[in-house]
């Protein structure tokens, strides 16, 4: 009696588990969004982007630009088990002040779901160390590690190191 409740129940979650899974190219994949730290929020990914691994002042280089200015500096992209992910972060005075999110898995609905819950938490602890020593959001491992790479080149190329 009891091996036939297990395995009615194993039957059912496996039933629903297959339901909620959509096959691969549906779903609209190349419909990925920039996640900015400013805006906590998905926009949709119209902003130009700069090369992987390139830094860009905000004025122009002949400008003489202090060191205290701004820069935006875009960080390797990082493969990871489910897509790459890439940041492009904000410089000003020295300080960490803006990271987006400009590659990230977007393959399935579940890939969409846990980005979305876990790349703003991951802006923010980033914002708030000014480095890329934080914690891997539970559930977003892989997405958290391919950030923090990707962070850590990015603020290597900015000048800010592992300081924070």
């Amino acid at each position: 009696m009891r091996r036939t409740v297990v395995t009615g129940v194993a039957t059912v979650s496996l039933v629903v588990l297959l339901l909620g899974l959509k096959p691969h190219g549906s779903g609209g994949s190349g419909s990925q969004a920039l996640i900015s730290s400013d805006q906590g929020a998905a926009v949709p990914a119209t902003a130009p982007s700069t090369p992987s691994g390139s830094a860009t002042p905000s004025a122009p280089a002949s400008s003489g630009q202090p060191a205290t200015g701004t820069r935006t500096v875009t960080g390797n992209a990082v493969d990871t088990r489910f897509g790459p992910v890439q940041v492009r972060i904000t410089v000003t005075g020295g300080k960490l002040t803006k990271v987006d999110v400009l590659q990230y898995p977007a393959e399935s609905g579940r890939d969409r779901e846990i980005n979305a819950y876990a790349l703003p938490q991951l802006n923010q602890e980033a914002i708030a160390a000014g480095s890329a020593n934080i914690d891997a959001v539970s559930g977003a491992t892989y997405t958290s590690d391919g950030y923090t790479r990707s962070l850590q080149s990015a603020l290597d190329q900015a000048g800010q190191g592992g300081s924070g």
